[in-house]
């Protein structure tokens, strides 16, 4: 008979649009994660974690395969093919049982991409009423919940600012529903056979309607309002009017608190689900924890995501490994990482060999303290921009943050140390010249021969609006019928 493997187990779990400050442990003056502050003092919380292209599917195709997304092309939310070796694929090959429970936001619908099974919904809301073939609308017809959109009869939308308590019982949350698939997976595994589960919630994403315990909870507190900068400003005051999926957004004080303590509330609940499944885990797991990107919550008149600002890119990026391993407790590492660093640091400390693909780098080194340098910046972008006409390209080590707006030919510089919130624009500031001319210099670097012609005779090039949403040979492709009724609009 065979022995057990003995490999480490692994818990990936992820939230969506979920801000880097937003955790306890960061210090936060409203919001509490008792379980997520738990990950980070038994192990190590990674505070200039980003997120490299701040929106959904191209943040979570670098999570799945440890590539950039000039590497993967795609820069947007742009439903297409992925050609890359992934994360769950390599594992399985290697002798893992790999399992997703939740949001996976990849194209086509349904398809596994290496894992060996799964408990798949992109999201709580089903807009075709006709149909009914993800598993979480599976499971609340098999509950006798039926009717048009019956997840978000709230009225609550997907994408936009209004929130309010969720509107059925508490156990039939799409959170809830992660946790309990995720558990009866830890239940049912095969025990002789490390495993791989990636559980993905998708809030705090909008709809921001958790349960009535934790919304009410939040509406009880002194939430502080979003800080907005001058150079940021476009309305003098709250608006009326504005489309509940503002881009740019103003809102009356008590509409913006009930978005807050939406998204909070949403926050905790999560955390709260996590504190169950982390009572299944079996000692022997590496557990990580992080986010496909951020959510603006109304700073610098901004909701939502795509933009280069800490709201938007900076992410929540904890790694808890086992006690085996010898890794020191406790540790803050502040040397820059981001998703693509997940693949790698996975595998390697599974000892799986990293395909030749991923441009990420294992962490491992880092965690072990056998490293002396790092890198020293990460590179980001994304396009469209809403709003704005032109997309974004970003250069940051966690201390400071150059920008630059390809379609507008415009810079920002913050210094993050002295200015977190990113109310000060230097781009003009002589004092900081030399560090603006780095890196621009380092962009450059990094957009030299791209088909967008980013970068003319050497210099970055001013262009007429946003670059497409994906390179050349990503076109997406045509599938049968019942998977394009699946595709999400939920972004």
């Amino acid at each position: 008979m065979p022995a057990t493997d003995n490999r480490p187990n692994i818990l990936l779990i992820m939230t969506d649009e979920h801000r880097g400050d937003a955790l306890g442990i960061e210090g936060h003056p409203i919001v509490e994660t008792p379980y997520l502050d738990a990950i980070a003092a038994s192990g190590t919380h990674f505070t200039s974690g980003y997120s490299a292209t701040p929106v959904c599917i191209p943040a979570r195709r670098t999570l799945m395969t440890g590539t950039k997304a000039s590497t993967h092309g795609v820069f947007m939310n742009y439903a297409t093919h992925l050609d890359q070796p992934t994360l769950p694929e390599t594992l399985s090959e290697a002798g893992y049982q790999t399992h997703l429970v939740g949001k996976l936001h990849l194209y086509p619908a349904r398809k596994k991409y290496g894992f060996d099974s799964t408990d798949w919904a992109d999201n709580p809301a089903q807009h075709d009423t006709s149909i009914v073939d993800d598993d979480f609308q599976i499971f609340l017809q098999e509950h006798g919940l039926y009717g048009p959109d019956i997840a978000r009869a709230h009225g609550v939308d997907e994408n936009g600012w209004v929130a309010r308590p969720y509107h059925l019982d508490e156990r039939y949350h799409f959170t809830n529903w992660c946790a309990e698939k995720s558990m009866r997976f830890l239940e049912r595994r095969d025990p002789t056979t490390p495993f791989f589960l990636k559980m993905s919630i998708h809030a705090p994403h909008a709809p921001c309607a958790p349960p009535k315990y934790y919304f009410d909870k939040y509406m009880a507190m002194d939430i502080p309002e979003p800080v907005v900068a001058e150079w940021a400003r476009v309305f003098d005051g709250p608006q009326r009017g504005l489309s509940v999926k503002s881009w740019r957004t103003a809102l009356e004080p008590k509409v913006l608190k009930q978005y807050m303590a939406g998204y909070y509330g949403s926050i905790e609940h999560a955390d709260h689900q996590i504190g169950r499944v982390l009572n299944h885990v079996p000692e022997n797991t590496i557990i990580i924890f992080t986010s496909d990107h951020g959510e603006m919550l109304g700073e610098h008149q901004w909701i939502r995501k795509r933009s280069a600002f800490e709201g938007s890119a900076r992410i929540p990026y904890l790694i808890k490994l086992p006690d085996s391993m010898g890794v020191e407790r406790g540790q803050s590492v502040d040397n820059v990482v981001e998703l693509m660093d997940i693949m790698p640091t996975i595998l390697d400390a599974a000892g799986v060999e990293i395909p030749e693909s991923v441009d990420g780098s294992s962490l491992m080194p880092l965690l072990q303290g056998e490293i002396e340098h790092w890198r020293d910046y990460i590179h980001g972008e994304c396009t469209p921009m809403e709003t704005i006409n032109s997309g974004m390209q970003f250069i940051t080590d966690g201390k400071e943050k150059y920008i630059y707006y390809p379609g507008r030919g415009e810079e920002q510089f913050f210094d993050l140390v002295n200015d977190p919130f990113e109310m000060t624009n230097l781009s003009d500031d002589p004092d900081y010249a030399d560090r603006i001319e780095l890196n621009r210099s380092r962009l450059i670097s990094e957009l030299e021969g791209r088909p967008e012609n980013f970068v003319v005779n050497g210099a970055l090039a001013k262009l007429d609006g946003p670059t497409p949403s994906f390179l050349p040979g990503y076109e997406r492709q045509p599938v049968p019928p019942k998977a394009r009724n699946n595709e999400s609009p939920i972004f």
